[in-house]
This record gives structure tokens, sequence and C-alpha cells, in this order.
């Protein structure tokens, strides 16, 4: 009786233990982390993650498989914002968990529809394959709970130094937001260069916020300097105009 419940006990332990590890494997990478690397095919050859990102920005863009509705239309709006994403200085990755085959076919597909109205477009940014789930379960798109990869719906900002700078998860039913995504980038770049925030609602043209004064003194300093495109709305939350 006593070997039984020993036995039972170890097999309850493993159970925990493996299932604990896989959570940690699982686990989404937070903001200000390394993206985790990877190699894969897609429709532009082998693609080497970060190693040929070549100090660009990347919007890492997952799909849980090729020609469902969503995900077609989330495509042709990516590749219509693409020329917009280059000026950015930031490159496209779209990650499905279909063969590279698939991929082609799809987007040979895609590049015919005349999506809302517009004339056809070419889609010039890869579609990796990730048939394993190697590169869906590093990003954590593959819940602990479930083997599903309807669940690969992630979008990854990440920085030219290779760290996560911003994270969306949608659900399978509701298309992504392109243009939220090129704003939040935006926003992203103009934070890095001119060492400001930007506030709720932000759009590229209007005002920044400065980091709050850590002390009323700081505050009191911020105040009398009465820079020009410079105001407040309280001692803590200064506004700025940029050039």
């Amino acid at each position: 009786m006593k070997n039984t419940i020993f036995i039972i006990f170890l097999f309850g332990l493993c159970m925990a233990t493996g299932f604990a590890q896989d959570t940690r494997l699982l686990r989404i990478p937070l903001i200000g982390e390394q993206a985790p690397k990877f190699t894969a095919e897609s429709t532009m050859g082998k693609i080497t993650f970060p190693d040929d990102n070549n100090s660009k920005w990347t919007i890492l863009f997952s799909h849980p498989s090729d020609f469902t509705p969503v995900c077609s239309s989330e495509i042709l709006e990516l590749a219509e914002a693409q020329d917009d994403f280059n000026k950015l200085n930031a490159r496209i990755i779209v990650i499905s968990t279909d063969a590279v085959s698939s991929h082609i076919e799809w987007v040979k597909s895609m590049e015919n529809i005349k999506y809302k109205g517009r004339e056809t477009v070419k889609i010039t940014f890869p579609l990796v394959s990730d048939k394993t789930l190697e590169i869906s379960k590093s990003y954590g798109m593959i819940h602990s709970y479930t083997s599903e990869t309807k669940d690969v719906r992630g979008v990854f900002i990440i920085d030219p130094t290779d760290k996560i700078r911003a994270i969306f998860f949608y659900p399978m039913n509701v298309g992504r937001n392109i243009e939220e995504i090129r704003r939040t980038l935006l926003a992203l770049e103009t934070s890095e260069k001119q060492s400001v925030l930007t506030p709720a609602n932000w759009e590229p043209g209007q005002d920044v916020l400065l980091p709050a004064p850590a002390t009323s003194t700081d505050a009191d300093q911020v105040a009398k300097k009465n820079a020009a495109g410079m105001y407040n709305y309280s001692w803590y939350m200064w506004f700025k105009k940029l050039p």
C-alpha cells in the first residue's frame, strides 16, 4: 500500500514538474526582453532572425493557418501599408503554421484580389512556415492547456536591438487594426528620438508628454524654464510641442 501511494506521489510530482516546465517554455516573452531567435523557411527563402535584421524594427505578425478570411484581410491590409512600414525602417515577418508551399499559393491568390475596390498589390514581405510550432511556442502563442493553433494570433513589435517593445494578441474572430500597429511603431520611434512620452490617442504630429518631475522642486524648475512650446495641466503633466 505504501509503495502504491509513493508511486502515485512520484507520478503526480513528475506531471506537475512537466506542466511547470511546459508553462515556462510557453510563456509570452515580456516587453523589454530579447526576442526569441528562430531560423525557418519562408516564401522568400530562409529567415534567420534576428541575425539578418540589419538594424531594423520588426513587426512579427502571426497567423494560425492559410486561406482563412480574417487573416487574409489582415495580410491584404499589411500589403497596402508595407511601403509605410519600409519608410519607418521596419520589416514585416508573417508567421503561419502551414507549409511554405501552402503559403506560396495563398500569396498568389491574395495578389489577385482587388480588396475594397483597390488595385491588386504585390506582397513583398515573407510568410514563414512554422509547421513544428517551435516559433509559436517560443513566443508564447500556444496556450499551455491546448495544442490548437487557432490561438496563434499575436503581433510583436521588436526594436533594432532585438528587444520586444510592444505586444498585441487578438481572438480569431476579430481582425487586427494595422493602423494601430503603425501608430504604435511611430509612437515608439518618436519616444526614442525625442526622449518624450506619447499621451492617450496620440497621433503623429500631435503634442507629446514630458517625463513627470521627480519632486516638487523639479516641477518648480520646469515651470521656471517657461520654454516655448511647453505647457501643463498639472505639476506632473507637462506637454511639449514637437518641431
